[in-house]
């Protein structure tokens, strides 16, 4: 069986989030999508892209273009271990991408996801995240910075009055944020926010 890694288009990358991902969508922002094949059969797709928050950079003390998360790993059934094809998307991104310091990403704790692909690849824990403010506006569930860029405003008496009636505000259960440094001076320093990696209650 032959593993290939290479850079796919926009729609095997939504097709490949639609129907492999439990999210069922493709991140909006500025994509770079690493699509994965064995024995030229499609298998699914790696995203990395900008993330959900323009900050994402400044805990590290990075600018804007050094740090990158990882958004997706949306795969259909396959035969090598998800941490090969991880490692192999990664090392492209860092071929292409020669001014990257470093990946972050994020283990769901609403969907009861630890993280384990992150913790077999050897990555950094550093924690959980705040949990985060949602908003339910006609059934669909939008994220608090979302609604106030959209809206203009996150008052719930307004989005009641104005745009539904049921709308209400949920809160999710944080997230695990998992680090991976990409050169050895950047490791030496994220190493330092290591934590114990949590395990599957």
């Amino acid at each position: 069986m032959t593993l290939k890694i290479d850079f796919c288009s926009y729609d095997a990358a939504l097709y490949a989030c639609k129907h492999w991902h439990y999210s069922k969508v493709i991140p909006a922002s500025k994509l770079v999508k690493i699509g994965a094949w064995e024995d030229d059969r499609f298998i699914g797709v790696i995203i990395f892209s900008r993330g959900a928050s323009s900050n994402i950079s400044k805990p590290y003390g990075m600018s804007s273009t050094e740090v990158i998360e990882l958004t997706r790993v949306a795969l259909r059934e396959h035969e090598t271990p998800v941490t090969q094809i991880l490692a192999k998307a990664i090392s492209l991104l860092k071929q292409t991408s020669p001014g990257l310091k470093l990946i972050v990403s994020y283990a769901d704790i609403r969907q009861g996801h630890i993280g384990v692909i992150y913790q077999a690849s050897n990555w950094i824990y550093e924690g959980k995240t705040v949990p985060a403010c949602y908003y339910i506006i006609n059934g669909v569930r939008k994220h608090g910075r979302s609604v106030g860029a959209f809206y203009k405003t996150s008052s719930i008496d307004w989005l009641r009055k104005n745009v539904d009636p049921n709308a209400h505000i949920v809160y999710d259960l944080g997230k695990h944020k998992y680090l991976m440094p990409l050169d050895k001076k950047t490791r030496k320093r994220i190493v330092l926010l290591s934590k114990p990696y949590p395990k599957q209650e």
